[in-house]
């Protein structure tokens, strides 16, 4: 036997193969591997901006970071030059010999302390090698600012690299050369890379040229200034949507640009934009804004507290003349220049949307169905804007079920002795319909608003009202309906009611029953075709907002549900009837659990005791088709079927 010991080995790869999977992996199109080579020589001018902060030498005498890029359709060769910070040779070795290591994600990190490597676009470190999907062989020629020597870094992406002294190095910066394969040589056509440069790269910060090898004619196709810093008067409406999209990573077409430039005490300029479609992370628990912010066009940071959390939706950047450059993490939370910037910011968008309401109700109607639940968060976060905030609202109610019902439009058509505004909360706007507790506003041709957003249960507990009139739940407290007077159709007899002694009785009796269940039994101004219904107290949650505390483990405050009875319904004037009589209590006991249960199912909740529930509706169905009693058939039923299981 021999003995063997354990040893660790390095994975083996094709290095060609892998590469060539790696690329064609994470690029759908070729097209992207000239923004991935701009992205980089942005980058470049932008690490050399940021160390001439400190060390302007490192500038010399060619100050003006630019991008160049050079076609050559006979040699089918295309040139990307830049004149940013360089490479030394164990950076080229080290940057671009290591798949998937960033020069750009190691400077980054060398200056997150301050917070200023933001800006920089590269973060993987496999941008460059999109250039293999269109060349059959890159050279790379740097010259690194501040170093005297130059050096190549060449390869056809088989695996292996070469690299030496350049002979032909930029005075500084970086020029890479593709060698186009042949079915790749259009990208050797001036008007081709002219179309890729405006559609990917048109808003990068540094200005791009192209021109064609032979030809001395050199054009400017990105001049380089940001678009927020240009007249609104020179803007077109593609150029605002082409930015909207660049920013934003989106594909819709902004439903409303705010384009402003604020002086006086503070100077600054925001270039905002509220989309048409949600993003993907709209309701993401961090609910971190995606507006940027820069100083004095210095990128500082993409989530900047320059808008409060539900507004958001809105993307673009704020751009200030008056803020330190030196801003940390923990002074935008606390700068009060900012938090100027965001008073009127805020006020602002919600200006401008109320405009966009106003004049395009069919576009707001877009921006509300995709940023409804969102922008109503601020009725329950910022009540110094509520009311701008209830201006933008709009609601689904029993009389605009598709929705689109504002609250001035409510109160409006408020009926004579009406005082409040009524409102029911759920999870689903149908059910919400359905509910037997809008019997009673429905026949006196109330309008009840259906709430069926998440957080429509808390912002409707802390408002005050609207126009001076409460809200108030369907599902909480007394109706109070009596003073508004039923709608019957002509000729429609009115119900016949259960006598007042009658009902109080069976109130009592069926109190009785339910003692440990409900708090209250009374009558019912709020129902008009079920027997019964469960209500909250007049004090503390409704019922739905019972239902989320407790299902988020912070019930138990002892609230018991109030039973209501119909007066007018058949069953409950019967029982009523043999209340009084006094020779039916134990029917009428279990008449009472039967209707806490069907108030139960009504309500959306699982009945309390299914086993007891299903013995007593059994035995009522078999005594309303027997003729027997309900009693004679209650030991016949077997506890264990299906019906028992709460199904």
């Amino acid at each position: 036997m021999t003995t063997q010991t354990a040893e660790t080995r390095p994975f083996e790869a094709d290095v060609a193969r892998l590469l060539h999977l790696m690329v064609h992996s994470v690029y759908s199109t070729p097209d992207v591997f000239l923004r991935e080579l701009i992205s980089n020589a942005a980058d470049a001018c932008e690490k050399l901006r940021q160390k001439g902060l400190t060390d302007p030498a490192l500038l010399g005498d060619d100050p003006s970071l630019k991008i160049a890029i050079a076609v050559d359709p006979e040699a089918k060769r295309l040139t990307i030059s830049d004149n940013g910070i360089g490479m030394t040779r164990e950076e080229l070795i080290e940057n671009l010999g290591t798949m998937a290591r960033s020069g750009t994600e190691k400077f980054r990190q060398a200056l997150e302390e301050k917070d200023q490597g933001k800006a920089l676009i590269g973060q993987f470190g496999v941008g460059f090698y999109s250039a293999f999907m269109v060349a059959s062989e890159v050279l790379v020629e740097s010259h690194a600012a501040g170093e005297g020597e130059a050096w190549a870094w060449r390869s056809d992406g088989s695996g292996e690299f070469t690299i030496e002294p350049a002979r032909d190095a930029p005075a500084r910066g970086t020029r890479v050369t593709l060698s186009l394969r042949d079915d790749h040589a259009s990208y050797a056509d001036e008007a081709t890379i002219e179309r890729l440069v405006k559609h990917h790269s048109a808003h990068v910060p540094v200005p791009i040229t192209i021109e064609t090898i032979g030809d001395d004619a050199r054009r400017e196709l990105v001049d380089g200034t940001a678009l927020w810093a240009k007249p609104k008067s020179e803007i077109s409406e593609e150029e605002y949507t082409e930015f909207y999209r660049f920013t934003a990573g989106a594909f819709d077409t902004p439903a409303l640009t705010i384009h402003t430039h604020a002086e006086g005490r503070q100077e600054y300029t925001a270039l905002l934009f509220v989309p048409e479609m949600a993003p993907f992370d709209l309701f993401d628990p961090d609910r971190k804004g995606r507006v940027k912010l820069y100083v004095r066009r210095i990128f500082i940071t993409d989530d900047a507290p320059v808008m409060p959390a539900y507004l958001r939706f809105v993307r673009g950047l704020v751009d200030s003349e008056d803020l330190p450059l030196n801003l940390s993490r923990e002074m935008l939370q606390t700068n009060p220049m900012l938090a100027q910037i965001r008073t009127a910011m805020t006020k602002r968008v919600l200006s401008e949307l109320k405009k966009l309401a106003d004049n395009t109700p069919e576009t707001y109607a877009k921006v509300w169905d995709a940023f409804g639940p969102v922008l109503k968060e601020g009725l329950y976060e910022d009540a110094e804007r509520r009311d701008e905030i209830y201006a933008l609202s709009r609601f689904t109610s029993t009389k605009a079920p598709e929705g689109g019902r504002t609250l001035a439009d409510y109160v409006a058509d408020m009926k004579e002795n009406q005082t409040a505004i009524f409102y029911a909360v759920g999870e689903d706007k149908e059910r919400l319909a359905a509910s037997p507790h809008l019997e009673g506003f429905a026949a006196r041709d109330v309008e009840v608003l259906l709430l069926s957003d998440p957080v429509d249960a808390f912002w409707v507990r802390t408002a005050l009202g609207y126009d001076g009139k409460p809200f108030t739940s369907v599902t909480q407290g007394s109706a109070d309906l009596d003073k508004i007077a039923p709608v019957y159709k002509p000729n429609e007899p009115t119900p016949e009611r259960a006598k007042d002694s009658d009902i109080a009785t069976l109130s009592a009796l069926v109190k009785q029953a339910l003692e440990e269940k409900v708090s209250e039994v009374r009558t019912s101004s709020r129902l008009a075709t079920s027997p019964a219904c469960l209500v909250a107290p007049d004090m503390g949650y409704d019922r739905q907002m019972e239902r989320i505390v407790s299902r988020h483990g912070k019930g138990g405050f002892g609230a018991k549900p109030v039973l209501e009875l119909n007066p007018t319904h058949p069953l409950i004037r019967t029982l009523a009837a043999k209340a009084a009589t006094g020779s039916e209590s134990a029917h009428i006991a279990d008449a009472a659990w039967l209707l806490l249960g069907s108030a139960e199912i009504l309500d959306g909740e699982p009945v309390s005791d299914p086993a007891a529930f299903n013995r007593r509706l059994v035995a009522a169905m078999g005594a309303m088709f027997t003729g027997l009693a309900p009693s004679d058939h209650a030991d016949t039923i077997s506890v264990g079927n299906n019906a028992t299981d709460g199904d």
